[in-house]
């Protein structure tokens, strides 16, 4: 497919009429104004309101923000949990034609300072609870005019050195509770999100109103979510808007659970939300699920997730997981996959195609699992090698995935990088293969790939393998540099107990999966796995630590 652009005969459609984000609220709310949001309080309990309270919120939400300035293209961060007012400000700032800016609470004050000022922020959303972060971040801040505090307490009970304060309740209370919504050219930024690498400044990436409007359409679909489910935000809604999850579940006008702030070490909240709201739909990643599914098996007796697809993201859910949530409770582990720059839906492996089911062992079908799945209609992509050739679609050939498509950025915002950029695609970073029915499996990423005496060995798929050993908790596989083989694997692993297992026992668990020459000669036991601000295994750090593992060693 060209890059061109061929102009047909005219249609008498109204092509002018734009997509806009806040018009997919609007419509939920006024043919589902009944349907229920539940959420989490301040002090740990749990309250609901429906889509017709929301949006009454929501507008004077809006209302308050332009009595404040904010005019289009002003740009509104928002410093908050998985909360009710989090979820009101993904349509109200949009809805006046200015930008949501996403704060990663992962992010270091420097850096998120740095977001702010970077992208031109002029008002900031803070939860009572996050003003530490506030605060630590203001002197990095340049003009910000003020900042809204959003709490259940009055403003007079609130303790905060941030100049310019107003309170989020207080202005709402002063403003109309009716509106007319603009009209807002659909490419124009509803949000925005900065990139969280390892190396760098965070990049800006700026979502169009079309591009998530189409990636909500499709997400729908490719889910298949409608008002009979209910749906709980578990990624956070401050980064990738929470997937679009947000958005896919206000168009098909599900009941929508906000479990506000939780922790990894107790997931208890999670599970117990998924009961008692009979939870349909949920997004994260495996190292929140994984403790999840470690709480459920202690309960008696256990939940009933059979009508539950989990989409999980961020790194390959281990097949024991995907098992795991099967056995026990029946849930759908939904393997999806994308990044900050595709808004994130790229693929999604929900199901196999018929032509599969019936010729499929019930072994290959699990294994069909760990694949990130077919790529989402709309999205274009292709998988070329090191000199930008294309490699066939044979299950085999490696290469790294480029994908474009309207919900798939072409540029940063204010920063030249044409480094990540291909002939109108944008490249991801990853390698991986498509076989002949069309599955994309990722093999690794090109900074994480092995190279070992000319060949390459999977880091994913190694450490997958890995955890799929009964005693394996986590694990992280990197190449080190070798002297005579370019490269060797070295496992860091996080055991059950603590304890070691001999290299021997892994090798023979791995003996199915890799040949004797891609087997790491070092598994190093370690208590826990270096990880980055948003959760993924830091590789750089782990090669930087280990670094001389291998130096003066002979094969």
């Amino acid at each position: 497919m060209t890059t061109e652009l061929v102009h047909g005969r005219p249609s008498t459609h109204n092509d002018g009429y734009p997509l806009n984000t806040t018009t997919l609220m609007r419509h939920a709310a006024r043919t589902y104004p009944e349907q229920e949001i539940v959420y989490r309080t301040a002090d740990g309990g749990w309250d609901r309101y429906s889509y017709g309270d929301a949006w009454g919120r929501i507008t004077r939400g809006a209302n308050a923000l332009e009595r404040l300035g904010v005019a289009p293209g002003d740009v509104v961060g928002v410093l908050d949990w998985n909360s009710r007012r989090h979820f009101e400000l993904y349509w109200a700032i949009p809805g006046l034609a200015a930008v949501m800016l996403q704060m990663n609470l992962r992010l270091g004050p420097e850096d998120l300072g740095y977001v702010t000022t970077h992208s031109e922020a002029s008002w900031i959303c803070v939860d009572e609870s996050l003003l530490p972060i506030a605060e630590a971040i203001a002197p990095h801040t340049q003009g910000v005019k003020g900042w809204i505090v959003m709490s259940d307490k009055p403003l007079d009970q609130i303790e905060t050195s941030l100049p310019d304060v107003h309170h989020y309740e207080d202005l709402l209370a002063a403003a109309a509770d009716t509106r007319e919504w603009a009209l807002i050219a659909e490419d124009s930024a509803y949000s925005a999100c900065y990139t969280t690498g390892t190396t760098g400044r965070p990049k800006g990436i700026y979502y169009s109103h079309r591009g998530i409007y189409l990636h909500t359409l499709a997400m729908v679909a490719l889910i298949g979510m409608s008002s009979e489910d209910t749906t709980m935000f578990i990624t956070p809604m401050f980064h990738g808007q929470c997937w679009g999850l947000p958005q896919a579940a206000v168009q098909a006008m599900t009941k929508i659970v906000l479990p506000g702030r939780y922790t990894m070490e107790d997931t208890s909240v999670l599970v117990d939300a998924m009961v008692a709201e009979e939870v349909t739909v949920a997004n994260g990643a495996p190292a929140i699920f994984g403790p999840m599914l470690d709480y459920i098996r202690t309960l008696d007796p256990r939940p009933d997730f059979s009508r539950a697809r989990l989409l999980s993201g961020a790194t390959e859910p281990p097949l024991s997981l995907m098992k795991g949530f099967h056995e026990v409770t029946g849930a759908d582990v939904i393997h999806a996959y994308g990044a900050t720059e595709t808004t994130p839906l790229v693929t999604v492996n929900k199901g196999l195609k018929p032509s599969l089911r019936a010729v499929l062992s019930d072994d290959e079908k699990w294994d069909m699992k760990r694949r990130q799945g077919l790529m989402a209609t709309g999205v274009d992509f292709r998988l070329v090698d090191g000199d930008g050739r294309d490699v066939p679609f044979d299950g085999v050939s490696q290469g790294e995935v480029l994908v474009r498509g309207p919900w798939i950025i072409d540029s940063y915002h204010a920063m030249d990088d044409d480094t990540r950029f291909h002939d109108g695609y944008w490249r991801s970073g990853d390698v991986g293969t498509i076989d002949e029915h069309g599955y994309l499996k990722l093999t690794d990423r090109l900074k994480d790939v092995i190279k070992s005496g000319g060949e390459w060995i999977s880091s994913i798929d190694m450490e997958n393998h890995l955890m799929s050993h009964p005693r394996i908790r986590e694990a992280a596989v990197v190449g080190i540099a070798h002297p005579k083989w370019q490269e060797r694997p070295v496992a860091l692993v996080v055991s059950d107990d603590g304890g070691e297992v001999p290299i021997e026992d892994l090798h023979r668990h791995l003996a199915p999966h890799f040949a004797s020459w891609q087997m790491p000669e070092q598994v190093l036991f370690v208590e826990e796995l270096p990880r980055t601000s948003v959760g993924k295994l830091d590789k750089k750090v782990i090669r930087a630590q280990h670094a001389d593992l291998y130096t003066g060693e002979q094969p």
